[in-house]
């Protein structure tokens, strides 16, 4: 059964920035996208950005030009970086795997964006 483990967010002042990180565990066969998604208070779950394993990437825009992701294929892990941070972009952020038959999501971590 595979795991993803997320680290990074926090308390991050506006126009500051952060990186997640995520790592995946236990059986892993080739993961065809590996992404960073996010659930404002009240709001559904909306992508942030994701990356396949050939190194196409895809970005929200409202994150656009303002963030990266990138990811080791070797490590199964996948990062994302935002830069200039806003108070919209206070969430709960979660990593997906997506094998195309099967997904998995990580248990999530607050990002909160404050003075």
């Amino acid at each position: 059964q595979v795991q993803l483990v997320e680290s990074g967010g926090g308390l991050v002042q506006p126009g500051g920035s952060l990186r997640l990180s995520c790592a995946a565990s236990g059986s892993i066969f080739t993961i065809n996208v590996m992404g960073w998604y996010r659930q404002a208070p009240g709001k559904q779950r909306e992508l942030v950005a994701d990356i396949t394993s050939g190194g196409w990437t895809n970005y929200a825009d409202s994150v656009k030009g303002r963030s990266a992701i990138w990811r080791d294929n070797a490590k199964n892990t996948v990062s994302l970086q935002i830069n200039s941070l806003k108070p919209e972009d206070t969430a709960v952020y979660y990593c997906n795997a997506d094998w195309g038959y099967r997904s998995t999501w990580g248990q999530g971590t607050q990002v909160t964006v404050s003075s």
